[in-house]
């Protein structure tokens, strides 16, 4: 079976319920391993009041495409869903959307960890954040790196 990838960048919410439903419905797969992130009201001491995302149109999909292709080429996935969203988004709501499903959980935990971390490090993503003390870009956190090179590193 080949796997199934479905790859978005929108301005437009996703339904959570609609993208799990889509990966859950192999009987092959017995994982399905989702991740949501939402904005925050939080970052690095300050109140936040909304995040705005922008991106560059088909440079950022080839990169995802890119980082899906990866991790097909490492664990056994049959559905791998990444959704990102761009534009102003204010607090609570959703940011991005990655969904795998797999026969095994152990690949579709590892598959969903890689795919979030290479997201935040290699996909060309710019935050401006806003807060009552101003706006402020934001740049990839050591930790998000630190993340993404112990795959490099040869995490399983």
């Amino acid at each position: 079976m080949m796997p199934k990838v479905k790859i978005a960048v929108q301005e437009a919410d996703f339904d959570l319920a609609q993208e799990y439903g889509r990966i859950a419905q192999d009987n092959n797969d017995g994982a399905v391993v989702t991740f949501c992130g939402k904005v925050r009201d939080f970052n690095e001491g300050s109140d936040i009041t909304s995040l705005t995302l922008e991106h560059y149109p088909g440079m950022t999909e080839s990169v995802l495409e890119q980082i899906c292709l990866q991790a097909l080429q490492r664990w056994s996935i049959n559905h791998l869903t990444v959704i990102h969203r761009v534009g102003r988004l204010d607090l609570g709501e959703q940011i991005v959307f990655i969904g795998v499903s797999s026969p095994h959980r152990g690949d579709a935990f590892s598959a969903c960890e890689y795919l979030i971390d290479f997201l935040k490090t290699k996909a060309p993503f710019w935050k401006l954040e806003a807060s009552e003390q101003g706006e402020r870009w934001l740049a990839a956190r050591d930790t998000d790196e630190a993340a993404a090179n112990t795959w490099q590193q040869g995490k399983a």
